[in-house]
């Protein structure tokens, strides 16, 4: 009598919960599921990050990339293209006989909340496929303090890379709110400035280049877990902030300059609503970053605040705008989802009004849809359009609801 058995682990029918049979053999569950995590293995090793050999594109073709993904900005994109071009193009380059050595430029990024920093950052990334990671600067403090240490950065850059040291040290970090470090007064203080200058000078030695001792699952909880070595010196660092308030540093600078009728011509050709622009390292200076970091970070570049027409492409023009990530949604449940022209015009000035920029619109479209998202799945309806009526009467229902509240 022939039993049945697994072709590849030898089990006989009785001993698995379910065999599958072949034209000659047959398999069973236990070694269906191997083979299946044995070829995601496979597939995630070929389809990983590039160490070497990595194809850069032309700046003029990066921006072009970001273009479909971020409205306006193009000054700040292409500092930013540049910067990526000239970082990766060192990374490949050969081995000279002049030994002369291309240093790395790592990026700031000043801007209000809401212009488009952390979307760059992420959709450079995404182009590159290098290991990407975000952190954010108000939770570090100076090593020994409560909150993370400086070394979390590189932490997380790793886990984006699956623990692949080589990828990630070719990877980028975005350090966000970075003026949220600030010193807290203009002297340096004969106190610790824990969350301030103390995260600044732990800083230096990651944004310059050196071999920093990483725990692989951050350094508190497991003390004892063996440090892994990774070189900081091929990491780009791209860094944000909204430096709220830089705008009287900056215009203090430029009044310092003025004496005199002459003088006063000059005033009148500066742009007062958008004082960012004028913005240089003395600026940052005075706001309280060290000169040591200013230093790390040459290159600098502002984002200018979004206007009407701006906002209002970001709706519907990008990639992943907002519109058609709700019509996605609901395309998921088999509804069609349409917005009426005065209904986005509607939502672009509520955000001018709420002055959070782009992450305006997102609170004020999720104010509007909730109630729609709630009901449609449950509903036979093949359609749905939002209307001005629509939007008023969602966002009428909110801010009656704060102003009671209050």
């Amino acid at each position: 009598m022939k039993i049945d058995k697994c072709s590849f682990c030898g089990r006989e029918k009785k001993e698995v919960n379910l065999l599958i049979a072949g034209m000659e053999g047959h398999i069973c569950d236990n070694c269906v599921e191997q083979a299946h995590a044995i070829v995601e293995e496979e597939l995630k090793k070929d389809q990983g990050f590039t160490t070497n050999g990595l194809k850069l594109l032309k700046p003029q073709e990066i921006k072009d990339f970001l273009d479909q993904y971020v409205i306006g900005q193009d000054q700040a994109k292409k500092i930013l293209a540049v910067a990526v071009y000239n970082h990766y193009k060192r990374l490949n380059q050969p081995v000279s006989a002049d030994e002369t050595e291309i240093e790395k430029s790592n990026i700031l990024l000043v801007g209000e909340t809401g212009t488009g920093k952390t979307l760059l950052a992420r959709t450079i990334a995404k182009m590159l496929h290098v290991p990407f990671t975000i952190v954010d600067a108000t939770v570090l403090t100076e090593a020994g303090y409560v909150g993370e240490d400086i070394e979390s950065l590189l932490t997380r850059l790793l886990q984006a890379a699956d623990y692949n040291v080589e990828a990630a040290e070719r990877g980028i970090v975005f350090i966000d709110e970075l003026d949220k470090i600030a010193r807290k007064g203009d002297n340096p203080s004969i106190t610790r400035d824990v969350s301030g200058e103390g995260v600044q000078q732990g800083l230096l030695k990651l944004l310059e280049g050196s071999i920093v001792n990483v725990p692989p699952q951050g350094g508190r909880k497991h003390p004892e877990q063996k440090m892994i070595p990774v070189n900081t010196k091929n990491i780009l660092f791209i860094c944000g902030g909204a430096f709220d308030g830089i705008e009287k540093k900056i215009a203090m600078r430029l009044n310092t300059k003025i004496v005199g009728y002459g003088a006063q011509k000059k005033a009148d050709h500066l742009d007062r609503d958008n004082m960012m622009q004028y913005i240089s390292p003395q600026d940052l200076k005075s706001f309280g970053l060290i000169p040591e970091i200013i230093g790390r970070i040459p290159v600098l570049t502002y984002l200018e605040p979004l206007d009407r027409k701006a906002l209002r492409s970001i709706l519907t023009e990008p990639k992943n705008s907002l519109i058609k990530q709700y019509v996605k949604l609901f395309k998921l449940d088999n509804i069609e989802l349409s917005f009426d022209e005065d209904a986005l015009e509607f939502i672009v000035d509520k955000a001018l009004e709420f002055k959070l920029g782009a992450r305006g619109l997102r609170a004020i479209c999720e104010n509007i849809m909730n109630d729609a998202m709630f009901d449609t799945p449950s509903t036979n309806v093949n359609s749905m359009k939002i209307s001005l009526e629509y939007a008023h009467e969602k966002i009428d229902i909110v801010s009656s609801v704060r102003l009671k509240a209050s």
